[in-house]
């Protein structure tokens, strides 16, 4: 499985509930369309959704369940009981939160991921925002290290992402297959990350996040009209 991932590009296929893409149809229809295109893997999340992506592609399945608990921060496939959902929707391999902040119910990491292994012998992929996180999940067994936190907890919030050069860290000196994922806009930033050391991309937003693709269109049109009307470098062209 892991030589198909190599190289390649994951497309996560995921919606904000209530919009119009969360749907477990058309978010299928958006993977397939995706494998035609090239991709080596999809990521996507809750059993409905996993389950109608497996019955459309044929490349891996990586599948997460984001549920929030009052007590902690960390809401990517938080426990086992969402860690067991996925697993049963058919996932090819899990990602869970691997951060060292604090679990629901006080849970230590290293005990979810035996509670996953004693399940199922399935690959695990550990989200995480910095190298010591990184460091910690491979030496706790991880299968894959993936970027996906980088900019989204309290101690990494001011950091942009993707950071080439934590991936070439993490890359150089980490065993682990290192996935880059967060905030990936454009082709040549994931083929920099390539260049970086990273074993695959998985790139969201920029791909099947619709809505925010026309936002990026509109916004651009607009400072184009304001600048047209006021003089600035767009009005030479009419």
């Amino acid at each position: 499985m892991f030589e198909k991932l190599a190289g390649g590009i994951v497309v996560s296929c995921q919606a904000k509930a209530g919009t119009a893409l969360d749907d477990p149809y058309i978010l299928s229809q958006l993977a397939k369309a995706a494998e035609d295109g090239g991709a080596v893997g999809i990521r996507a999340s809750l059993p409905r959704n996993i389950r109608a992506i497996k019955s459309k592609v044929s490349i891996p399945v990586i599948g997460i369940y984001k549920q929030e608990y009052p007590d902690s921060p960390v809401y990517i496939t938080p426990t086992f009981k969402e860690a067991k959902e996925v697993i049963d929707a058919g996932a090819d391999i899990i990602a869970i939160d691997a951060t060292l902040r604090k679990r629901p119910n006080g849970q230590d990491l290293a005990e979810l991921v035996q509670q996953i292994r004693s399940y199922k012998d399935i690959p695990i992929m550990a989200d995480i925002s910095t190298f010591e996180e990184a460091k910690a999940a491979s030496e706790l067994g991880f299968d894959l290290v993936a970027t996906t936190l980088l900019g989204y907890t309290e101690e990494t919030r001011d950091r942009s992402a993707p950071d080439m050069e934590l991936v070439q860290r993490i890359a150089s000196e980490i065993s682990t297959p290192l996935i880059v994922e967060g905030r990936i806009k454009s082709p040549e930033i994931a083929a920099l990350a390539i260049a970086s050391g990273a074993f695959a991309v998985v790139v969201g937003t920029a791909i099947t996040d619709i809505t925010w693709v026309t936002e990026q269109y509109v916004e651009q049109i607009n400072v184009a009209l304001r600048d047209k009307h006021s003089g600035g470098r767009w009005a030479k062209h009419e």
